[in-house]
């Protein structure tokens, strides 16, 4: 159960302790809003929040629990040999009837076993095939393979051979269920790892991962939730002022509380180079992010795990920040000393037909359309979840609606006025507070306190002398206020509104729990009904509903309109 603290704090009238204003909205975080890193003043302390941070990325991704890893059959064909390397075609299913292309670059003469390093690339035209001077696929595989690596090069979906969904796809309705282009890449980066890992001449424990853009947000992902990274290099993407501009780089509620420089600094304390430019949102990472993610770093006595290398360009993966990748790997991997940069030789492009797996052929008979693919995502999340025992689905619960159970909830009274807030965390739940007999009876109805105030049940209640508490859950009643939604991938960063008038549920619900005066009893109204029910299947302390506040919403219509929080329907059975 999400409790920070074991201290609890009485309610009472307490000025200045609760906001004047519901932080949440206001200054909404956004891709392009700057953030700043948490203090963390202890190892300990870091480490809780890590752990968390961990959840919250395969919540968002919709891999939690994280799905079995099927057999990945591989299929590797079209071997082209050079003096010192090959070039193989590669196609892995990754999760039934779903293909990831990729191609394969190894030594040919390797001295016993070898590292590895994954490459996801970014939005260049020609994805892992792309050859430009601000990037290019082949050089950087071909230049690993020469330097003793075996380097596998995988797309993004909907690039090249990866073609079953498409690159950018979003609905709420795949929200419902976190199907999500994000969370496709980031499992099919894990399966990538996999995949290297399992071949004979690859040592396990020297496994790597290097990607520029959109591939850098692939590689701190992967680094975050997969310990079998050894050493990293996000090159331009690690940034406090722009978050990835894709939506295959901002699934909702993936950077609620965070950033990808404290998603970076999960690396810790493991070897990682932070690659820059002066032409884009990295400018400022010698000054800002790297001190920041070093002073992570610096809690595990490893500061010199983390290093940064700044280049005057345009953003890119050009030929200088490859270098730098390569001598920073080389030092960390294959056991090389002093300041070696690693320069790269030229390398011999191939025709672009002879590098794609499905160039000439079909996918496989078994290979599954996009809302096929959606169809299979949706069953296994069910099953996973259904296998978790009731507390860890309590717990993925609290995770998706990003919710906690308030260890002290604070009070400011003004008359029958009342106004809630956790502390902390910055919001404002105004309502009503009549005192009286009993545990209480918390009243919530979608246009607010006002509103449900005026029920025939409500006024029998408080002539009964009963203890009753009515309040405006965010954005309805007196708790509309203005904010700016203009801003691109805000459910990337904040809880939905649902979500939101959920916990001042739960917020309301553990007043009321202070109180120690029985078992307390929600009213709820309308559509109000669903929010109660998730409140209670939250909540550590029994609930009384009300009768007619409906049952729990079963199908995807039923949570658009009643609840929708993104990867609702994965957890929708722990619903009460």
């Amino acid at each position: 159960m999400k409790i920070l603290s074991a201290v609890i704090l009485a309610t009472g009238a307490m000025a200045g302790q609760v906001p004047a204003t519901d932080a949440r909205n206001a200054n909404i975080p956004h891709t392009d809003f700057h953030f700043t890193m948490p203090k963390y003043a202890t190892l300990a302390e870091w480490e809780a929040h890590k752990a968390r941070l961990q959840r919250q990325i395969l919540v968002a991704a919709g891999l939690y629990p994280l799905p079995e890893k099927t057999a990945l059959h591989p299929e590797i064909s079209g071997r082209i040999e050079h003096g010192d390397y090959s070039i193989e075609k590669v196609a892995l299913e990754t999760m039934p009837g779903y293909y990831l292309g990729g191609n394969l670059y190894r030594p040919l003469h390797p001295k016993g076993k070898v590292p590895a390093v994954v490459t996801p690339h970014g939005h260049w035209s020609y994805g892992r095939l792309e050859n430009s001077d601000s990037y290019s696929g082949p050089a950087l595989g071909i230049n690993l393979a020469r330097q003793g690596y075996v380097a596998f090069a995988y797309d993004m979906v909907g690039y090249n051979d990866t073609l079953q969904t498409e690159h950018r796809f979003s609905s709420p309705t795949y929200q419902l269920w976190s199907f999500t282009p994000l969370g496709l890449q980031l499992w099919n980066s894990i399966r990538a790892l996999d995949f290297v890992e399992s071949l004979p001449e690859v040592d396990g424990q020297r496994l790597a991962v290097a990607g520029a853009s959109g591939g850098a947000t692939q590689t701190l992902l992967l680094a975050a939730v997969d310990p079998r990274v050894r050493v990293a290099a996000p090159v331009n993407m690690v940034s406090f002022i722009m978050q990835g501009g894709c939506q295959c780089e901002n699934a909702p509620g993936l950077r609620i509380g965070t950033s990808n420089v404290e998603i970076a600094a999960m690396m810790a304390p493991r070897p990682m180079l932070l690659v820059s430019a002066s032409g884009d949102w990295t400018k400022n990472v010698p000054r800002e992010e790297y001190p920041a993610v070093r002073s992570i770093y610096e809690l595990y006595g490893k500061p010199d795990n983390v290093a940064v290398v700044q280049f005057e360009a345009e953003h890119n993966f050009n030929r200088r920040s490859r270098e730098a990748v390569y001598g920073f790997f080389a030092r960390q991997l294959l056991g090389a000393t002093g300041s070696e940069s690693g320069d790269e030789r030229g390398v011999e492009v191939e025709l672009l037909q002879d590098m794609l797996v499905w160039q000439g052929r079909s996918l496989p008979a078994n290979a599954l359309t996009q809302a096929q693919i959606f169809d299979e995502w949706k069953l296994s999340g069910r099953i996973r979840m259904a296998a978790l025992d009731g507390a860890a689905r309590r717990e993925a619960l609290l995770d998706v609606f990003h919710a906690e159970w308030p260890s002290e909830v604070l009070a400011e009274r003004k008359g029958e006025q009342i106004f809630l807030s956790r502390a902390g965390r910055g919001d404002r739940v105004p309502g009503i507070w009549l005192p009286g007999a009993g545990a209480g009876t918390l009243v919530v109805h979608p246009d607010g306190a006002e509103a449900a105030r005026r029920d025939a049940r409500v006024a029998e209640l408080i002539r009964a002398g009963k203890a009753v508490l009515l309040i405006d859950v965010f954005q309805t009643g007196g708790a509309v206020a203005p904010r700016d939604l203009t801003k691109q991938f805000i459910s990337t960063f904040s809880a939905s509104d649902d979500a939101n008038r959920v916990q001042d549920m739960l917020t309301a619900l553990r007043f009321l729990d202070m109180r120690r005066a029985g078992v307390a009893a929600v009213l709820a109204m309308g559509k109000a009904g669903a929010w109660a029910r998730y409140a209670k299947a939250m909540a550590p302390i029994d609930v009384a509903i009300s009768t007619d506040a409906g049952s729990c919403p079963v199908s995807d219509e039923d949570f658009l309109n009643k609840l929708f929080v993104p990867g609702v329907q994965l957890v929708a059975e722990a619903c009460e």
